[in-house]
């Protein structure tokens, strides 16, 4: 074999022969991609929030719970490395694990200033619900366990309090803004009457709302109602919808029941093991072979085609489904593809 030129046939002495050096690449091996991923250029609005993220958002909820830290630290820089720059949790996730987690990977990253955080806050068992005083304490706790001065969107869960006035909840939105811990307001179990009240709100001082999280898949169509798309829309809201792959169901790897007790995972999946559940994966497998894409990818393609959807947020158990999500993004669905998903799904 040759090396930078010098034939190896013919004799030579060792001052002959020039040797690469201890450790470099064999000059016919593939030249590596350096610099930014081709998704880091690849941004859209988040409504009024004044934040540009990348159109999927990977959610935390597995982390703590059935991913640990190893590999959640591996799924994060999976989905850093391929242009994604926002992360999604709550204070109620693992109790908190799943912030203690995130907020590890940040910090040694040092990748703070580079990702959009949003957090969900109102379902921690030692400060539930949206009042003032449990408000305030539950954005403290996710700061410290994130290891951050500051959370990008805070998503208040109104399903955690039916208690709390709207203003009130509000009033402690505009100090914990004015003090530079929350720089947007997010929403999530609002009801759109609910939405408007707060715009009112919003007219006399207080921040507005620019995003909203609804539980919303080509299975949940019904959860995010006509009153609630016309609010949001109405009011330039960006949909970050959640449940995007349905517990993991219209990724199309769990397709039979599983004998024997089930987690909780497995509970959810079962659910959709029905006629409907295998309609919906026929059609998804279709589409996904016509365009050599998996099922997960056109799940969030099918997400991303909708009116209002600004970026789904998705769980992950490995690297590898990040690679897999992410594939959705560059996907554009025909209307012919759109119908035959809809119409499986009925």
């Amino acid at each position: 074999m040759a090396y930078f030129g010098v034939d190896s046939t013919l004799p030579s002495t060792s001052q002959d022969v020039v040797r690469p050096p201890t450790g470099a690449a064999h000059p016919s091996a593939p030249i590596p991609v350096q610099g930014p991923s081709v998704g880091s250029n690849v941004r859209v609005p988040l409504g009024e929030s004044g934040a540009s993220v990348f159109p999927l958002i990977l959610g935390g909820a597995e982390f703590g719970w059935n991913v640990d830290l190893e590999s959640s630290h591996a799924i994060l820089d999976a989905y850093a490395e391929l242009g994604g720059n926002t992360v999604h949790t709550s204070d109620s996730f693992s109790s908190g694990r799943s912030e203690h987690i995130i907020g590890q990977w940040l910090h040694s990253r040092g990748l703070r200033d580079d990702i959009v955080l949003a957090v969900r806050v109102g379902g921690h068992a030692d400060n539930p619900g949206l009042g003032p005083v449990n408000l305030i304490r539950a954005v403290e706790a996710s700061l410290t366990r994130l290891r951050t001065d500051r959370i990008d969107v805070v998503y208040l869960d109104a399903g955690t309090d039916s208690t709390t006035a709207v203003e009130d909840t509000l009033a402690t939105a505009e100090w914990l803004v004015e003090t530079g811990k929350v720089r947007a307001v997010g929403a999530m179990g609002y009801t759109a009457a609910q939405l408007v009240e707060a715009r009112i709100l919003a007219s006399a001082g207080y921040p507005r709302i620019t995003v909203l999280d609804v539980p919303f898949n080509v299975l949940r169509r019904h959860e995010f109602d006509a009153d609630l798309r016309l609010v949001a829309g109405a009011q330039g809201m960006a949909v970050t919808p959640s449940h995007a792959l349905e517990h993991g169901f219209l990724a199309g790897r769990q397709r039979t029941r599983i004998r024997g007790a089930l987690s909780v995972r497995g509970a959810q999946l079962a659910a959709n093991l029905n006629r409907r559940g295998s309609r919906t994966l026929r059609a998804l497998d279709a589409v996904g072979s016509e365009l050599g894409v998996p099922d997960a990818a056109v799940a969030v393609a099918w997400l991303l085609a909708q009116k209002l959807v600004t970026a789904p947020i998705v769980n992950a158990y490995a690297p590898a489904h990040i690679e897999e999500l992410v594939q959705g993004v560059g996907v554009r669905l025909s209307r012919a593809q759109l119908s035959d998903i809809a119409r499986a799904s009925e």
